[in-house]
C-alpha cells in the first residue's frame, strides 16, 4: 500500500559542473534526498562548466535544474571574471587569497539557494565548498558556513519558524584525493564534470584548478607525480 501523506525530502544542490559540487550532488541522493540542482551563469570565463553541470545532471537522473543570471563579471575583481587578469599557473601560496577568489560569490549564491529551497519546501542545502586545497579562500571556510546558518535561521519565514534549510558542506574538510575516491565510490561521471579555470573547449592542464584535480586524481590511483 502506498503512503500518499509522505513527501520525500528535498535537497538544493549549488552545481557547477566541477568535481566537487558533483560529488556533493550525488552525495545528496545516496543520503535520500530528492535533489533539486542550482546553476550560475556569473560571467565565469569558463562557462563551459555549464555544459558540464548539465550533463552531470543528466547522468544523475536529476529533473530539476535551474540556472540563474547574475553578472558578476560587470565589476570583475577575479582572474575568473575579468579577462584582464591573468589565470594562474603557479601554484597556491599558502596564507594568501589567490585571485581566482571571486568577491562576494559565494555569499550570492547561498543567498540565492535559500530563495530556492524556501520556495520549493527543501530542507537542505548541498555545497561543494573545500577549505583545504583552496586554502585562503574566505567563503570556503567552516566558519564562514556556520555564520551563514545563523543568517538563514534569522531570514526567512521558514527560519522563523525553525526550519531553516541546513547547510551541509561534507568535502569542507577533504583533501582532492580523498574527494576523488568519494566521487568514484559514489558513481559521479568524472569525466563529465570541468574544472578548468580557462574558457576553451578542452582543459588547460596548467591551471591551479587543472593541477590540483590531475595530481588528485594521479594520487587516488597510486601513480606517484613525475
Amino acid at each position: 500500500m502506498v503512503d500518499i501523506g509522505t513527501s520525500p525530502k528535498k535537497a538544493v544542490i549549488l552545481l557547477s559542473g566541477g568535481l566537487d559540487s558533483s560529488t556533493v550532488a550525488a552525495q545528496a541522493i545516496a543520503d535520500g534526498y530528492e535533489v533539486i540542482v542550482l546553476s550560475f551563469r556569473y560571467g565565469q570565463r569558463h562557462e563551459r562548466e555549464l555544459l558540464a553541470a548539465r550533463q552531470v545532471a543528466a547522468a544523475l537522473n536529476i529533473r530539476e535544474h535551474f540556472v540563474v543570471d547574475v553578472n558578476l563579471a560587470q565589476w570583475g575583481g577575479s582572474a575568473l571574471t575579468d579577462e584582464n587578469i591573468a589565470v594562474p599557473t603557479e601554484g597556491v601560496q599558502l596564507g594568501e587569497i589567490p585571485i581566482t577568489y571571486v568577491p562576494g560569490r559565494n555569499t550570492v549564491f547561498i543567498a540565492i539557494a535559500l530563495s530556492l529551497a524556501e520556495s520549493k519546501g527543501a530542507e537542505a542545502i548541498y555545497l561543494g565548498i573545500n577549505a583545504v586545497d583552496y586554502s585562503g579562500y574566505p567563503d570556503c571556510r567552516p566558519d564562514y558556513l556556520e555564520a551563514f546558518q545563523n543568517l538563514a535561521a534569522l531570514s526567512s519565514k521558514v527560519g522563523i519558524e525553525g526550519n531553516a534549510p541546513k547547510l551541509i558542506a561534507p568535502l569542507v574538510m577533504d583533501s582532492k584525493t580523498d574527494i576523488v575516491r568519494r566521487a568514484r565510490l559514489l558513481g559521479v561521471p568524472i569525466e563529465l564534470t570541468w574544472s578548468c579555470y580557462q574558457g576553451g573547449e578542452v582543459p588547460c592542464g596548467v591551471c591551479d584548478s587543472c593541477r590540483i584535480r590531475d595530481k588528485a586524481i594521479r594520487e587516488a590511483d597510486g601513480i606517484s607525480a613525475a
